[in-house]
C-alpha cells in the first residue's frame, strides 16, 4: 500500500484549499472525481452516509459539511450552478469511510486523513509525525474498529470466540494471500507473547485498519447472516484490499518486516518522556 508521507505529496493535497478562516477544506466535488465516481449521485449517497455518521458521534454538521453553490462550464461556453460542499478533514475522513472499497484510491484516502488529523495536532506543539506515532494513531484506530467489527459480525452469527478467531483468521488470509494469524505470526519471526498487530509498520496496519472498517460496513450494509457468510464476506474483503495494494506496486503485507519495537515499548518510551518534561 502506498504510504503516505511529507515527502511524496498526496493527490489529496493537490485538492486541498485554504478558506476564508484559514482552515483546511476539500471541495466534495473535486474529492468524489479523484476517488473515482463518475456520477454525483452515486457519490451524494457515500455523502449522506458521513453526515449520518458525523451527528451519530454529536460532531458540528454545519462546520463539517459546509452546503454551497459553484458555478460549472458547461458545453459552447454555458454555465450552471450546482450544489457542493466544503469538507473538513474530518468529513473527508468519515467520508473515505463509506466510500466504495473497491476503489484504489480510497485505501490511500483513509490513511492520509487518519494521518493527517494526527500530523495537525502534532504541529500545533511544532512537532513533526514520526513512524512510531503513525503506529500509535493507526494501532489504536485498530482497537477501536475491531470492536466494532466484533460487534458486526456478531449480529452476522459470530457470537463464539473460537467463531471469531476462525472469522478473523478468514481476513487475514484474505490481505495474506492464505496465511492465517498463526502462519502471520510465524513469518514475522515472533515471539509466543507477541501480538502482530503490536509489531506492524504504518504502512501494514494502514491496511489492515481498511481491512477492518470495510468488513465491518459491508456486514452491516447487506445484512449479512450466518457464519459461513461473514467468514465469506471478510475473506471477500481481504482480497480486495490485497489486489489494491498490487495494482499501485504495493510491497504485499507479508514481505513488510516486523518492526523492533511493539507498540506497547513505544507507549512506555512515551508516557517516560512525558514525565521527564514535566
Amino acid at each position: 500500500m502506498t504510504e503516505i508521507t511529507i515527502k511524496n505529496k498526496s493527490p489529496f493535497e493537490e485538492i486541498k484549499f485554504i478558506d476564508e478562516n484559514d482552515i483546511e477544506r476539500w471541495y466534495a466535488r473535486d474529492l468524489s472525481k479523484l476517488l473515482g465516481y463518475d456520477e454525483w449521485r452515486n457519490f451524494e449517497n457515500v455523502l449522506n452516509k458521513a453526515v449520518i455518521s458525523s451527528k451519530t458521534v454529536g460532531a458540528d454538521e454545519a462546520y463539517h459539511f459546509v452546503e454551497i453553490n459553484k458555478m460549472i462550464n458547461l458545453a459552447k461556453g454555458a454555465n450552471r450552478k450546482v450544489k457542493d460542499f466544503a469538507l473538513s478533514r474530518y468529513a473527508c475522513y468519515l467520508i473515505i469511510q463509506n466510500a466504495d472499497p473497491a476503489k484504489p484510491l480510497v485505501s490511500i484516502g483513509q490513511t492520509y486523513f487518519a494521518i493527517q488529523t494526527r500530523r495537525q495536532e502534532l504541529s500545533d506543539r511544532n512537532m513533526e509525525i514520526t513512524e512510531n506515532e503513525k503506529r500509535l494513531l493507526l494501532r489504536n484506530e485498530m482497537k477501536f474498529h475491531n470492536k466494532k467489527l466484533a460487534a458486526a459480525a456478531k449480529e452476522a452469527g459470530v457470537e463464539l470466540p473460537l467463531d471469531y478467531a476462525i472469522f478473523q483468521d478468514y481476513g487475514y488470509k484474505g490481505l495474506y494471500g492464505g496465511l492465517g494469524r498463526k502462519d502471520i505470526h510465524k513469518r514475522k519471526d515472533l515471539k509466543k507473547s507477541q501480538e502482530i498487530l503490536d509489531y506492524m509498520g504504518s504502512t501494514e496496519l494502514a491496511a489492515n485498519l481498511f481491512r477492518a472498517t470495510q468488513t465491518e460496513e459491508k456486514l452491516k450494509r447487506e445484512d449479512i447472516k450466518g457464519k459461513n457468510q461473514a467468514n465469506c464476506t471478510h475473506h471477500e474483503v481481504g482480497k480486495k484490499v490485497r489486489q489494491t495494494i498490487k495494482e499501485l506496486g504495493g510491497t504485499m503485507p507479508e514481505d513488510l518486516p516486523r518492526t523492533e519495537k511493539g507498540i506497547k515499548q513505544i507507549e512506555t518510551e512515551k508516557r517516560k518522556k512525558l514525565k521527564q518534561s514535566k
